[in-house]
């Protein structure tokens, strides 16, 4: 009895010993040791979120007087925001393109003002924060920042409506820090078609090459989040520059007309871009997407059955929503985008532009800006290498920035500022385009 007892025990530790030797040549290790190696990768390459709508928040809370505001922490606020520093400092935030959105039903004049409102509003938080935050204007920028250890605070400007079809406008905004603008929000504009909105424009209309083309020649880079897919191609063939999508998703995935088609996604790699991926459960998940359609025609069908009774309306969706309650998207259908990214267009051209502070649902871990390295623990669970995370982190951007900048150098020397209106005969020729 004895002599089975030792050879149990001696069968049960080699059957240990083995085990511990499998999970060690297939490379097994922890939760803890895989946010090790991200927290190491985020001290040396800095982490960039390509679209953040604090500065809207901000703005929509306290009306941009930073008086009354405390960046530090906005957890306490009556309406708490996703966005502060002390989490983008959880987070290992080392560079931030904050949007100065603008609502596209504003009168063209008046979204032009108020975008120089919310630009000046970046401005006066790096001013504010100067310990934290420091405002970044190229990719070199953003790296001597990070070094000093402090966030790099960009400015991306949403929605081509804010430019009021001036190319000055435009110029005038790269002066003021912007850097990237996304062409398009959920309406059309006056010269290309957005995602969201019946075309009228066949994608970029000739104007709208001309816009792209000067920014261009400025360095500002083209942002395709937002745009229609007719846009997108019509972008690709136009620009000189890589182009890239701020914060977008997978349409393979979730069938939402925001998100990136494959063949795209295909081009994006041919142009050098990168797809910032949108954290936004309404563009990750398809069955949120389908019940936020379902949420519409319910709210329709409530209008038309009870005119002139706005509250038989808001009780009707309010049964709705306790019958149809919201639910928490896995992380793993957030890191399902980067793969199908990644498998279309290859790992130099993912990184990450989360959308927080202008979206409401999201996926779990992923609730508020510290949350980066739950993501990318994630990906490395799945066989992304230290080396991929670093790309997807801050080092694709970075390479599109640089190229956008190289670009720009090279066409400066050659090109005038472009001066036509959108009312001029021939736009569409450069050599009618530009001034010089």
């Amino acid at each position: 009895m004895e002599r089975r007892l030792v050879s149990l025990v001696v069968v049960v530790i080699m059957a240990a010993v083995a085990g511990a030797a499998t999970a060690a040549d297939e490379g097994v290790v922890s939760d803890a040791d895989l946010e090790a190696t991200v927290r190491e990768v985020l001290r040396e390459v800095p982490l960039i979120d390509g679209h953040n709508d604090a500065p809207w928040a901000i703005r929509n809370r306290v009306s941009n007087h930073l008086a009354d505001f405390d960046f530090r922490n906005t957890e306490a606020l009556e309406k708490p925001m996703h966005t502060d520093i002390r989490r983008l400092r959880a987070g290992g935030v080392g560079g931030q393109f904050w949007s100065v959105w603008v609502p596209v039903e504003l009168d063209h004049a008046e979204a032009v003002v108020t975008v120089i409102e919310q630009i000046d509003l970046v401005h006066r938080l790096t001013e504010a924060y100067p310990e934290d935050l420091e405002l970044a204007l190229t990719a070199d920028d953003i790296v001597q920042i990070h070094s000093r250890g402090r966030i790099a605070s960009l400015i991306g400007m949403e929605g081509g409506h804010s430019i009021d079809n001036s190319l000055a406008v435009l110029r005038r905004f790269y002066t003021l820090g912007v850097r990237y603008l996304t062409l398009t929000h959920w309406a059309n504009t006056d010269w290309v078609d957005a995602a969201t909105d019946t075309p009228e424009h066949d994608g970029l209309s000739p104007f709208g090459e001309v816009v792209v083309r000067e920014m261009n020649r400025l360095g500002m880079l083209v942002d395709l989040s937002h745009v229609s897919a007719a846009g997108m191609r019509d972008v690709l063939d136009v620009s000189r520059a890589p182009v890239f999508f701020s914060h977008s998703c997978a349409l393979a995935l979730n069938s939402h007309p925001r998100n990136v088609p494959d063949d795209v996604l295909e081009r994006i790699a041919e142009k050098g871009g990168v797809v910032m991926i949108n954290f936004g459960s309404y563009f990750v998940d398809q069955k949120i997407t389908e019940r936020h359609a379902a949420y519409k025609a319910e709210e329709t069908r409530l209008e038309t059955l009870n005119p002139g009774d706005p509250q038989a309306v808001e009780d009707g969706m309010k049964a709705w929503l306790e019958a149809n309650p919201l639910w928490t998207v896995p992380l793993a259908k957030l890191a399902d985008h980067f793969d199908h990214v990644r498998k279309v267009a290859g790992v130099d051209h993912v990184g990450i532009g989360s959308d927080y502070d202008g979206i409401s649902a999201l996926p779990a871990g992923m609730e508020d800006v510290s949350g980066y390295p739950a993501l990318l623990v994630e990906l490395m669970r799945r066989g992304w290498s230290r080396e991929d995370i670093a790309k997807v982190a801050g080092l694709n951007i970075l390479r599109v920035m640089r190229e956008a900048e190289a670009v720009a150098a090279e066409l400066q020397k050659t090109e005038g500022p472009f001066e036509v209106r959108i009312d001029d005969d021939g736009y569409g020729e450069h050599e009618e385009a530009s001034g010089n």
